[in-house]
């Protein structure tokens, strides 16, 4: 029987993205506490962090966000401290990682049962945290998306990321060669990873890759999009696949958002359906949230489970570039803003 018991509070802190805002416009304040309803858990928060997609919403770039003002904050860890009627009360006491899309940035957040998964107890929350949503991220991509072989060679680019960085570790576990697209400034850590690194900003980024791979990459894992991404399907070899998760060309820029990644959608059917044996598509995170919501719980436990058992017995490294109180999301976000970091910024409410 679990014996687990809290109260709830009254209130709790919370961090409110107002409207388009520089980072200084983040408010930070107090605010009521709702209880969870059915399907629901009230989670008492030990670790959240802050991604691009965090810094995307600030400028209102990132595709489907919620209307201002909201909390922001797409993933975390915590204690799950209540649960919604007719819940699971054996979560009671239990840490949990749970994608969000909204509303992390918080010391108590209410969360979808469904959308959370439990932690390994030799797990700290805030190594966890690296690997929610990109952990996810990575696996997929690297075992479902575009089922990479041992031997093959792969192109990343944004590997000095949050995403990159692991898909730079569970690609090396599996045996696979990797070429590394960052800035100058991150290529020494990435050669201690085993890493081929390339500068991304580089003219001659393509005749760079076919140094290193003269017959085609066997996969691309790009976050760019635009003329990138053309160069990028470029570059595979027979057989090899293009994994489009990201544009960030479009997300920085100001103009029309939804246009970009229809145009990246369509342009990877078009490619897939060429008859030159590569193929290309668009990693979508939430495929299947809605629609087949047994399918995708089944693939969030199977594959955060797996990458959490990893950290869990050393076989990955959480990759921190920064810790700062939640209160701090101010100069947390700054330089998470600033990409000079290798890892993920964490906030600790």
């Amino acid at each position: 029987m679990n014996t687990f018991a809290t109260a709830r509070p009254a209130t709790t802190t919370r961090v409110v993205l107002p409207g388009l805002v520089e980072p200084d416009g983040l408010e930070v304040g107090t605010h009521p506490l709702a209880a969870p309803g059915r399907g629901q858990l009230l989670v008492a928060v030990e670790a959240t962090g802050v991604s691009f997609a965090e810094q995307s919403m600030r400028r209102g770039r990132y595709f489907g966000q919620p209307e201002f003002p909201f909390t922001p904050g797409y993933d975390l860890v915590g204690r799950v401290i209540e649960v919604g009627p007719g819940g699971d009360t054996a979560m009671l006491g239990r840490r949990v990682a749970t994608m969000t899309k909204t509303g992390a940035w918080a010391a108590h957040a209410v969360v979808e049962a469904r959308d959370s998964i439990p932690v390994p107890d030799g797990v700290t929350s805030e190594d966890a945290e690296t690997v929610v949503v990109n952990g996810v991220t990575a696996w997929q991509m690297l075992h479902r998306s575009a089922r990479v072989k041992s031997g093959q060679t792969i192109l990343v680019f944004g590997a000095n990321g949050g995403v990159g960085g692991i898909l730079i570790q569970l690609a090396r576990l599996h045996g696979v060669h990797v070429i590394g697209a960052a800035s100058p400034r991150h290529h020494e850590a990435l050669r201690a990873e085993g890493v081929a690194p390339v500068d991304y900003a580089d003219p001659e980024l393509a005749a760079r890759v076919r140094e290193l791979a003269p017959h085609g990459v066997d996969a691309v894992f790009d976050n760019v999009g635009g003329e990138m991404t053309k160069t990028a399907f470029s570059l595979l070899a027979r057989g090899g696949k293009l994994v489009t998760y990201s544009i960030i060309t479009a997300v920085s820029g100001d103009g029309p958002l939804m246009l970009p990644f229809v145009k990246a959608i369509g342009q990877a059917l078009l490619w897939s359906a060429l008859p030159n044996g590569r193929s290309a598509t668009f990693y979508d995170l939430w495929a299947g949230h809605r629609m087949r919501p047994a399918t995708f719980r089944r693939h969030l436990e199977s594959d955060l489970g797996r990458v959490l058992a990893l950290l869990e017995d050393g076989t990955i490294s959480a990759n921190i570039a920064a810790r700062f109180p939640l209160v701090e999301v101010v100069a947390a976000l700054r330089l998470a803003e600033s990409r000079t970091l290798n890892g993920k910024v964490i906030l600790l409410p």
